[in-house]
């Protein structure tokens, strides 16, 4: 049966049953719009109320919401249904709802000796170029249509294998084998059609959305890798799938944030030996839950709807006010508030150990990674670590170490970037895979039940700040 555990018996059904639920997310999710599309409609149907950025917002003990910025970003949080104006903090889980892929241009068709039409894309992220070779592709995203007067918002996702970027042959290249710097706007750029295909881009487009071509006045498309998740291995213990970075952490966000409206039993859990401060107790009230999915992390984070914009202090800021607090009393919940930064990490690879520290190695179905850096890319401290490890503990999920190798750079993460709009303690999390930035990537058939069951714990507890490197962590 391979690794202990790992019996294909009833009680790893649980596992398999989220990652199925995983698969049908990221299927239903081909653009970061429809992302945030999909988490709109599962917060509706738990009763969570649309609150717009351009309109008064009006909170209710015991209300649930979600805010929506440029139809990307989101922001789910709900209202403790007793004593809502003695809230002492927020506690936020925040992970992205873009991947690397390719963004088709405007005026994309490009002909090619009136024998073939293909398009003309640019990059969007750092990804791997070679695995989206010779796979189907297809094309989705959000159309700006002109409907009368008005300008509507509309998502469109051709659903069927439309483009590929065909390989070149070896006996074409070579030395292909032997590495190959891939010219984005040469190498990279799909096969649509035939020579008939000239001017049928924007028409299938259309089709799709159920417009008029000629009412279409912008569009953001990207193209999308087809190919469904699996469950694979000798033991079914790995899971391959696009866009696993990061919609495994949105999705186990949310499925999270959903599965803790009811308080989970259990006995008061300290960090230290401290309860009461000047002696008097400082549990006095109930965390805010708040469930945070930015854009644009795989490009920096620097627009309107991305990790250093203010959409976050906006929405806390205004959470607050609606529900009568001053300023001082928004500062004071912020200093006690905490954030899970949720984006997946680098597993060891079998053909590649070298590239990983020594001593902080991840492995996929060892559990959730904390993630540490010297440098700051990543948020973990000593206290944000201390504190999720208790979380982990409590939630009986295991959890494992990450650090980079200290003679390589490697990436960030939004969580720091965050912090420069509104700062509270955070830690870096995220679950370990293979072929990170890869239009197929694969990780642990263990690890988003992990992250779920950790998240949900987390959303569950009130972690409250007795004083600067000192809480108490109830249920």
């Amino acid at each position: 049966t391979g690794k202990e555990g790992f019996n294909i018996v009833e009680e790893d059904r649980e596992y398999k049953d989220t990652v199925q639920k995983l698969f049908t997310f990221i299927e239903e999710s081909p653009s970061q719009y429809h992302a945030v599309d999909t988490m709109r409609k599962h917060l509706e149907a738990a009763g969570y109320e649309q609150l717009l950025e351009s309109g008064a917002w009006k909170l209710k003990s015991g209300g649930k919401y979600y805010v929506i910025r440029s139809g990307s970003s989101l922001i789910a949080f709900r209202i403790p249904a007793q004593d809502s104006q003695n809230y002492c903090g927020f506690q936020i889980v925040a992970s992205h709802s873009d991947s690397p892929s390719f963004k088709i241009k405007t005026n994309p068709e490009m002909n090619v000796e009136e024998h073939y039409v293909k398009l003309n894309v640019e990059k969007y992220g750092g990804m791997l170029c070679a695995p989206w070779f010779d796979r189907p592709l297809s094309v989705a995203g959000r159309l700006i249509v002109k409907e009368n007067n008005r300008l509507v918002t509309k998502l469109v996702n051709v659903d069927r294998d439309l483009v590929m970027i065909p390989n070149l042959a070896i006996h074409m290249n070579r030395e292909a084998n032997k590495g190959y710097d891939y010219n984005i706007q040469k190498d990279m750029l799909p096969l649509y059609g035939c020579g008939e295909a000239k001017g049928k881009f924007m028409k299938q487009i259309a089709e799709a959305a159920n417009v008029k071509e000629d009412a279409i006045l912008a569009s953001d498309l990207f193209l999308y890798n087809r190919m469904k998740g699996s469950i694979w291995g000798a033991c079914k213990e790995f899971i391959s799938s696009p866009k696993l970075d990061d919609l495994q952490c949105a999705f186990s966000s949310l499925e999270a944030f959903l599965q803790s409206e009811e308080p989970l039993p259990s006995e008061n859990v300290q960090a230290n030996e401290q309860s009461e401060v000047d002696g008097k107790n400082v549990i006095n009230g109930k965390s805010i839950p708040v469930h945070c999915v930015f854009d644009n992390e795989e490009v920096g984070s620097g627009t309107k709807q991305g990790a250093a914009s203010t959409f976050l202090y906006d929405v806390l800021w205004r959470m607050n006010k609606a529900l009568g607090k001053n300023e001082e009393e928004f500062y004071r919940a912020v200093a006690g508030s905490f954030m899970l930064s949720c984006d997946n990490a680098h597993a060891v690879h079998p053909n590649y150990r070298q590239k990983t520290d020594a001593t902080n190695c991840v492995y996929m179905n060892d559990g959730i990674v904390i993630k540490s850096h010297a440098g700051q890319k990543y948020t973990s401290d000593a206290v944000s670590v201390a504190v999720f490890r208790m979380i982990c503990e409590k939630a009986g999920v295991p959890f494992q170490y990450f650090a980079n190798r200290s003679d390589e750079a490697w990436g960030s993460t939004l969580g720091n970037i965050a912090m420069t709009q509104v700062s509270m303690n955070t830690v870096d999390i995220g679950l370990p895979q293979l072929a990170m930035h890869s239009a197929y990537e694969t990780a642990g058939v263990k690890d988003t039940e992990y992250m779920v069951k950790a998240v949900e714990t987390f959303y569950a507890s009130h972690i409250q700040a007795d004083s600067d490197g000192n809480y108490q962590i109830n249920q």
